[in-house]
């Protein structure tokens, strides 16, 4: 099997059997973090850039690696650095990388759907590393993996994820991605920082 989309825009996109997939996947490296030698030829002869309009540490350094260790190129960007900063805007940023012809983009910005908007536009794949309330995806996706393997499953599990419901990226990814896996999802807050439609989605 493989994915459908060349992009990872949000886990809204994903079949339950591609999520399975990555989470195979991902077992299978966590392997190779172990090894004297952290390296596989996967990407070898691939670029990959790292887009980044906010700050972060995590998220941005876990790319950066994981990247490296799939032996790609890997080239950081931040908005501080670039010419964001003399007004130009996210398209024309996405269209100038584009000219140097790199196989996948990281971005995380700001506003919600800015990866879509360079998805529609760019021939790189895209992927989301968080964009505004909106989503983060592969931050949902490492916790499903965690979840995973200490329980030993996702399907029929109770989950409940605790806080700002309302303007939490990581919290909506995992929403979608539990329910998608079976799992039975619950949240927990202050009124003010809980959807009013959470029922909708089939969340108590």
């Amino acid at each position: 099997m493989e994915l459908r989309h060349k992009n990872l825009l949000g886990i809204e996109d994903l079949s339950p059997e591609e999520i399975s997939l990555i989470l195979e996947t991902a077992s299978s490296m966590k392997e190779v973090s172990s090894r004297d030698i952290k390296k596989v030829p996967t990407l070898r002869g691939k670029t990959v850039i790292n887009l980044f309009f906010e700050p972060s540490t995590r998220t941005r350094t876990s790319f950066e690696i994981a990247g490296k260790r799939l032996s790609a190129d890997v080239i950081n960007i931040s908005s501080s650095s670039s010419s964001v900063v003399k007004g130009e805007t996210l398209e024309d940023t996405g269209k100038n990388l584009q000219a140097m012809n790199p196989d996948l983009i990281v971005v995380r910005h700001p506003s919600p759907g800015a990866p879509h908007i360079l998805a529609r536009t760019l021939n790189a794949s895209i992927i989301n590393a968080g964009d505004g309330a909106h989503e983060h995806p592969t931050q949902a996706l490492l916790d499903a993996y965690t979840i995973q393997e200490k329980k030993g499953k996702l399907q029929g599990l109770t989950v409940t994820i605790v806080g700002d419901i309302t303007h939490s990226r990581v919290a909506r990814s995992n929403l979608f991605l539990l329910k998608k896996m079976g799992a039975i999802v619950r949240v927990s807050g202050p009124r003010t920082m809980v959807p009013p439609f959470i029922e909708s989605l089939g969340v108590t």
